[in-house]
């Protein structure tokens, strides 16, 4: 009997605000999808760092004038150092090649360039891409080497992009997090005075606060878990219309978003809307209430 009047009553007291009602849902759906887009935004830049981090290399490039005798002798070096997983020698030809490559929409740069104005190298994959700095001073005053590159510089300034935007997303979330959390106090005390006759009536016959708490805080949950179908539905459409469709190409560049990332953020959502529309409504009903 009691769950059916808590129940009754929550989706009447739904009902009877229903413009703000709908307010609420949407305004937590957006504030949870942009939040569940953050935390996917930070699993799949953790991913991408560990992906291109694995593939950085280091590029020696030789002294136009080096000899056979040091070119050798760079090579004995590198396949018995023990913090170099692989290498390989990357002549003036093969170097045009991949200039070539890069550059193809450029003929004019092209056709200016020729093999003999571009150095040998030795491409070095690191067992770990994070002591550049040791090999860096291992090899830079070695007779014949003209240059030491590592591509973790420029795969940094990539990624210090990709973190400003992880914490931009993350603040906006945030920021549209306590938007939802003020307009569910909003519609709780609307809600809470347009029933006070009934309130007052449940007080002088001596019913518990809890129990008439109950159905306004379960109107702030409904509404905040019908808010994370709302940003779900956001966060799998953007996978399917988006991620798969027209950025689908962008798989050779970027790790792809799996479906399980996506399906793992209905339940966090869930939660996280239900911890704060709970806690927010209970507050705004201490508050608002007669003691």
């Amino acid at each position: 009997m009691r769950a059916r009047y808590v129940l009754s009553e929550a989706a009447l007291g739904l009902w009877r605000n229903v413009t703000m009602t709908i307010a609420m849902i949407i305004t937590m759906g957006m504030s949870l999808w942009f939040l569940g887009g953050s935390g996917l935004l930070f699993l799949q830049v953790d991913k991408i760092r560990d992906l291109y981090y694995s593939q950085v290399e280091v590029s020696i490039f030789l002294a136009p004038d080096i000899t056979d005798e040091q070119r050798a002798a760079i090579d004995q070096s590198l396949s018995t150092d023990p913090m170099v997983a692989s290498y390989y020698f990357e002549s003036r030809e093969q170097a045009y090649e991949r200039f070539r490559s890069l550059f193809a929409d450029s003929p004019e740069l092209v056709a200016a360039t020729d093999a003999e104005s571009l150095p040998e190298s030795f491409r070095v994959r690191l067992t770990d891409p994070e002591r550049f700095t040791e090999i860096s001073d291992r090899y830079r005053s070695v007779e014949g080497i003209s240059e030491i590159v590592d591509q973790q510089e420029l795969v940094g300034e990539i990624f210090s992009i990709l973190n400003a935007i992880q914490i931009g997303a993350l603040a906006f979330a945030i920021i549209m997090a306590c938007a939802s959390a003020l307009l569910v106090m909003n519609v709780i005390t609307v809600a809470a005075y347009s029933r006070r006759r009934e309130v007052a009536v449940m007080k002088m016959v001596g019913a518990p606060n809890w129990f008439i708490q109950i159905p306004f805080v379960l109107e702030a949950v409904v509404a905040g878990l019908i808010g994370t179908l709302v940003a779900f539905g956001l966060l799998a459409g953007g996978k399917v219309f988006f991620i798969d469709g027209p950025l689908a190409p962008l798989s050779t560049v970027l790790t792809p978003v799996p479906w399980r990332n996506i399906l793992l953020t209905l339940p966090a959502l869930a939660l996280f809307a239900t911890i704060l529309c709970a806690t927010t409504a209970w507050f705004t009903l201490f508050l608002r209430l007669p003691k």
